[in-house]
Parts: C-alpha cells; structure tokens; sequence
C-alpha cells in the first residue's frame, strides 16, 4: 500500500488518564453544507447558508461554484450564494481536491453551462468511482470527454441544457453516484428516472438527505421501490424552479463518532449540543451501533449525552449505511472485551484510501488482530503497544484515519499520528479540540466553535490553472 503522509510533524495523541468528561461543539455538516452549495447554485435568486461547514472539501465545492460564475460572499456566521453562469465558450477549470462529493456533483452543474469544463485533483480522486456518473450524463445528453479511463481527470463540454430523462446504473460504489444526479435534475428539460441496478447501495441514508433538501428547496421527486429490500432503488425528479431560501446546517454526526466513541472507550461522558432531534444525517443508526458496544444515550434540550459504562461489547454489525465511522468503530472494536465483525464496507476501498486495508495494517502493527473480510474486518482485541509499531501511525492522507488514531490514542501510550494535517478535510481543528477534550479543559478552543476558524478562500486558495484535456 503506496502510504501518503503530509509533511508535518507527527502528532501526538493524548492517552486518557481517566474518564473523559466535556461538552463538544461540533463543526457544520460537510453533507448539507455541499449539497446547500449546489442548490444555491441552481437556484433562481439568492440564497443563505448559516453555519456553513469550512473546511476543504467545502473551499473545494465553493470554489468550484465560484469558478462556474456564482458568487459567494461571506462573513462570520453564514455565506450568500448568488447564481451566475460561466461566459458562453470559456475554459473553466475544477480542482476537485480530493472530494468525492465535488467529483459527483458538479459535472451535471458543469453540463448546464455553456463553458468547456476541465475537472482534476489530487493523485487519489483519479481512483474513485465517477465512471456512472459520466456515463449516465452522456445518456442525458451532456457531451463529456474522460479518454475512455470513466475517471479523473475529465472534461465537460457544457451545452446550456441537458435533455434528461432515465438512465439505469449501478451505484453500489457510493451513494453519492445517485444523489449527484438527482441534486441537478430539476433543470434538465426533461428532469430524471435514476434506477439502481446492483448490490445494495452504500450509505443509503445520504440519499435521503438529498431528496430532503431536494424537496425543501420546491423540487418534485418520488421515491420508488421495485425490490425485495424495501428501500428505494429508483428516484424520479420533475423538471422546474429551485429556490433554497434560508437553511442552516446542523452538525456533522460523522465528525461526532470520535468524541462518542471517547465516552465509549473511557468510560466518560460527552454532551454534545444542538443535536439534531430530527436529522437529515443517520443519527439514529450511529447511536445504535454505540449502544449495542456498550454506551448509553439520551438527547434532550441540552443534546445528546452519552456515557461509557466501562465495558466495551464485541458486535457483530452491517455498517452500510454508517460506513464513515467504520474507522473509529474498528479503533473502538480493537480496545473491546470479545470480538466484533464488520461488514457492507466493500465500497470503502475506494474512499480517500482503501479503508479496510488501511486500519488493519496500523492497527496489526500496534499488535492487534484484525483480518479483511470481502466487504468488512474481522477485530479480535489484542493488547496494543504504540512501540510495536516501530513509527507512527499512518493516515494515507484519510480524515477518517486521523480520527480513528485519536480513539486510540485514549487506550495506547505514546501514540504517534503521521499526517494528521489531513483532517482538515472536515474538520481543521481536530486535534487542538481533542487534546482540550482528553485534558479535561474545553472542548471549544479560543471561545469560538470548532471547524470555523477560517473563511474557505483564505484558507485554501484556487490552484493555478491547467489545460484542459
């Protein structure tokens, strides 16, 4: 596995001395907050986004916007989108990082211009599924250039319309192959029929959340089922107007699995505020996997509180749909009493690195016992030593690594985290939050909440422009 590090120095993450007790202000939803961005862009007039998520992957989405002609101003608390469109004939180029969900976005965006539209990132965004996306576009009728490779790096030749109308794929590689689709398919003159055909898809409850916002911001759409499973595996979106209007964004649960998982692994408790009661996230089933592990819960007007008991549960559990805190679940499972097996976490190969591969080699390294399943791990605890591992942990450049290590961290002395800068991804100030957390102090470092020190354009630049293929 080729390990991608940023070169900073490693962190060291704090082991617990007893129970962790804090109140946890969470960043902003990385999932709302870049789906409100591209419907804000599609919309008829201006819109607002209060407490936006700033972090990288949302500089990516907004200046992805910015770069097909809409304006975004901002200023502490929210961002107004106003909808705008790329000179007729221009070359436009997207730097999409390495986000899977400006990867899946924005093409069908890009198509609606009349600009020539050049998509690139980094090395490992050319890894991750486009392909149906791509495809499902040209059968609307986009025009789209890729080489023939179905990935990374692209070019969309904007038509100013896309046609519409059905299309058949298989979305089993990320939920978000869907939802791309489905966020754009009110402009196209004909809207769509997205039908899935395959194994079940991943993180299912994310397509939810795009019908949700779909809806509230005036779209038409139908969920279908045609399956045994009973869930949707069809959608249907009417052609007409957009307008988000005003939303602001809840918390971003996924970023919440590390400090949830602190109570879990200390035996603490941690309240975090402004959890949603009713979320367009998976809350519901994050908590689950935490109660059957061990933990007890209950959100009132305070938000969520949630206690250790002392005891860590091995489980048996299809995380399909809560494939983002696989990481930090395994790094739970691997300090638990009895064993645990994971599974529906096939299409986590193909997130920021191979996930399942990732955890088990740093984990293995620190002295544990972890096996890949085809679509899972299998964690059997072992006694874990930082100094077993010769080096430090290693992140591949993976928010969701760093997270997993800091969970750790709590249970084995002395760990050390390559490339934890990466967590910026989601959430920039991860690590001071953590350490606060773990000594007992705050866990709102500098009075101002966590994940929104900075304005996206200051923070991440544009980068320079590159000719299209």
């Amino acid at each position: 596995m080729h390990v991608v590090n940023n070169q900073d120095q490693a962190w060291a993450s704090p082991a617990a001395a007893g129970p962790v007790s804090a109140r946890v202000r969470l960043p902003a939803s990385k999932s709302v907050t870049n789906r409100a961005l591209v419907l804000a862009a599609l919309g008829d007039g201006p819109a607002v986004i209060a407490n936006p998520l700033r972090a990288r992957d949302t500089a990516l989405a907004a200046g992805a916007l910015v770069a097909l002609g809409s304006e975004i101003s901002q200023s502490r608390t929210d961002w107004v989108i106003t909808p705008g469109q790329p000179a007729p004939g221009s070359a436009v180029n997207v730097d999409l990082g390495n986000a899977g969900t400006v990867m899946r976005f924005v093409p069908a965006l890009a198509a609606l211009t009349s600009a020539v539209v050049f998509f690139d990132g980094d090395e490992r965004i050319r890894l991750r599924p486009i392909g149906p996306v791509l495809e499902a576009l040209r059968q609307l009728g986009a025009q789209i250039e890729d080489g023939g490779r179905a990935a990374v790096p692209f070019t969309v030749h904007g038509r100013g319309a896309v046609r519409g109308g059905t299309v058949v794929l298989d979305a089993s590689g990320s939920s978000q192959l869907v939802s791309g689709l489905l966020l754009a398919a009110p402009r196209f003159d004909e809207g769509i029929e997205v039908r899935h055909e395959g194994p079940p898809v991943p993180s299912a409850p994310h397509i939810a959340m795009t019908v949700r916002m779909l809806r509230a911001a005036g779209a038409s759409v139908e969920e279908l089922v045609s399956g045994a499973g009973g869930r949707p595996d069809a959608w249907r979106v009417r052609p007409g107007r957009l307008s988000l209007g005003a939303v602001t964004v809840e918390p971003d649960l996924s970023n919440a699995g590390p400090f949830l998982a602190a109570a879990l692994v200390t035996g603490g408790t941690i309240t975090v505020p402004d959890w949603p009661r009713d979320s367009l996230q998976a809350a519901g089933e994050i908590l689950d996997v935490l109660g059957q592990m061990g933990a007890r819960y209950s959100v009132g007007p305070d938000g969520l509180t949630i206690s250790g008991t002392g005891r860590i549960h091995g489980v048996t559990a299809d995380l399909r749909d809560v494939a983002e805190l696989a990481p930090v679940l395994t790094a739970v499972a691997a300090v638990a009493e009895s064993p645990s097996v994971f599974t529906g976490l096939a299409h986590t190969r193909a997130h920021e690195t191979d996930r399942l591969a990732a955890v088990a080699k740093e984990i293995n390294a620190l002295g544990g016992d972890i096996t890949e399943l085809p679509d899972g791990l299998r964690i059997r605890p072992r006694p874990l030593r930082a100094e077993a591992a010769g080096g430090p942990f290693g992140t591949y450049d993976d928010h969701r690594m760093v997270m997993a290590a800091a969970v750790l961290g709590l249970a084995v002395p002395g760990l050390r985290v390559a490339g934890a800068a990466t967590v910026a991804k989601t959430f920039p100030d991860f690590t001071d939050v953590w350490e606060v957390l773990v000594r007992g102090d705050s866990a709102d470092p500098g009075g101002r909440p966590p994940g929104t020190p900075r304005a996206w354009g200051e923070t991440f630049p544009p980068r320079p422009p590159r000719p299209p293929l």
